[in-house]
């Protein structure tokens, strides 16, 4: 059976059964057929179910204005962005209308005229929801013109009169009507502005200049700001905050599953180079760890928040290194090391704000967090009571050198000879290809001596893991300390 075409004049609109709705009431109905089937609201909107979607919900579900605050990097503007979702797959307005009139209740007066013409023969459109939503970003600059219209001097040039409604130019507001509108860091918009939006609110008209303009628009408004602004006194005034009926508190990932979900959903990807880099769950575990460390870390400014698209930016990042090294030695696999930390350098800068200014740089600001974030990971996912071989061997003199330009095969001589490494080393990564049994060397070694049970020094851009005690060599196991161990732990497993 053929599909029922949709209605294109006004007569045809009203004889399909057509009843006029408020934008809040389709979006209170959408809500809750979707609540009710068990519908995801907000795809791609992790850790927040039963937080800030709840929270929402309840506002949606009350038909209120709605106010996000958090910190950057907590999604605000993607929840607003998915908030078209709860609007219907189309809408029919007059057709030409630059402001979504509705053809039961027309409010331009272009609109109006057009009814008052063709009756019903007007032509009927209809658009989709996503020419429904307007948003716009606060910034000193924003004029009253933007945001609600202006007087257009073309249509005055062309002979109109100047209080004519029709020499009009509507602003994104207008242009919304039967939509949704937010406003991006409201704080910033300036006082005469933030008065203009008092009638959108509550009367939910919009005044034009000093002319005789009055549109009672339909929009349901959102806006997102940052707390820090948003409570300090004279950075939006206190009547514009009563007519939000709602105020909803973004936050960053209370899990490091939920961190690590963002991750994968939002990192770059690239044909070829996935397949060549393998990233071990505890390295993918220190780049989410390193950004809840920062978080909560007394040097760094939670005031301005650390954004996941640091935990974005640090997983790209180390995936690229491996990426390169793999390249550069012809290897088939790449998996990120310890050694590849540093690299995260490049993608931090600019990305924390230091609480204070003082000798510390932001690099050894990024460096020690890094190692706390390292040795985190590493007492959760290893017990330090099961490496005694390890450093027993390191105690008697073995060394080793590990490094991020050094191939992931020189790595297996020190998973093999050195007694206990290569059972640390398949409880990490399972024992599978050179590149992870590379990666696994390196983080046992920096857990090690992070809990100061080796002695690391660097050297020529690498690291030397030696006995605490003792200078570190240069290289690995000298053959005869090679085979001393390979005896005493066949003596061991007799």
């Amino acid at each position: 059976m053929a599909p029922k075409a949709k209605p294109r004049t006004l007569g045809d609109l009203k004889s399909s059964g057509y009843r006029l709705r408020s934008v809040r009431e389709e979006v209170h109905t959408n809500l809750v057929r979707k609540i009710r089937a068990g519908e995801e609201l907000f795809p791609g909107i992790v850790g927040y179910r039963d937080t800030v979607i709840a929270e929402l919900e309840r506002a949606l579900l009350a038909g209120q204005n709605v106010i996000i605050l958090g910190e950057r990097g907590q999604a605000k503007s993607r929840l607003v962005r998915s908030m078209i979702n709860l609007l219907d797959d189309e809408l029919p307005i007059v057709g030409g209308s630059e402001i979504n009139d509705d053809p039961c209740r027309p409010v331009s007066a272009a609109a109006r005229n057009l009814v008052a013409e063709k009756g019903d023969n007007t032509p009927i459109e209809w658009i989709p929801r996503s020419k429904r939503y307007g948003e716009k970003l606060a910034t000193p600059d924003v004029s009253m013109a933007d945001l609600i219209g202006d007087v257009d001097p073309i249509k005055i040039a062309e002979g109109r009169y100047l209080g004519d409604e029709l020499t009009i130019h509507y602003g994104l507001v207008p242009r919304t009507n039967r939509g949704i509108f937010c406003v991006n860091e409201l704080p910033d918009l300036p006082e005469r502005i933030q008065v203009g939006l008092f009638n959108l609110m509550e009367e939910r008209d919009i005044q034009i200049r000093g002319y005789l303009v009055r549109l009672p628009v339909d929009v349901l408004v959102f806006a997102t700001a940052n707390p820090e602004d948003y409570t300090n006194r004279g950075r939006i005034i206190t009547p514009l905050k009563d007519r939000f009926g709602a105020q909803v508190r973004t936050h960053y990932p209370q899990t490091i599953d939920h961190e690590l979900q963002i991750v994968d959903q939002e990192r770059s990807r690239f044909e070829g180079a996935d397949s060549m880099v393998v990233v071990p769950p505890y390295m993918s575990e220190v780049v989410a760890e390193l950004s809840r460390q920062a978080r909560s870390s007394p040097e760094v400014n939670q005031r301005s928040g650390v954004s996941v698209r640091v935990s974005i930016a640090n997983d790209e990042t180390l995936r690229a290194a491996a990426y390169r090294r793999a390249l550069q030695h012809d290897e088939k696999v790449g998996a990120p090391r310890i050694t590849d930390l540093p690299a995260v350098m490049s993608s931090m800068r600019g990305k924390i704000e230091l609480e204070t200014f003082d000798d510390r740089s932001e690099d050894s600001v990024i460096e020690q967090l890094t190692r706390k974030a390292v040795v985190e990971v590493f007492n959760r996912r290893v017990d330090n009571g099961s490496l005694g071989d390890i450093v027993q061997a390191f105690n008697e003199g073995a060394s080793a050198r590990v490094g991020a330009n050094i191939s992931a095969n020189e790595y297996e001589a020190v998973a093999r000879d050195i007694p206990g490494m290569a059972q640390a080393v398949k409880s990490l990564s399972g024992g599978g290809t050179p590149a992870e049994t590379a990666s696994a060397v390196e983080f046992v070694l920096e857990g090690l001596h992070l809990n100061r049970r080796l002695n690391r020094n660097v050297i020529g851009g690498g690291y030397t893991y030696s006995n605490p005690e003792e200078p570190a060599r240069d290289m690995g196991l000298d053959a005869e300390l090679r085979d001393r161990l390979r005896r005493r732990h066949r003596r061991k497993e007799e």
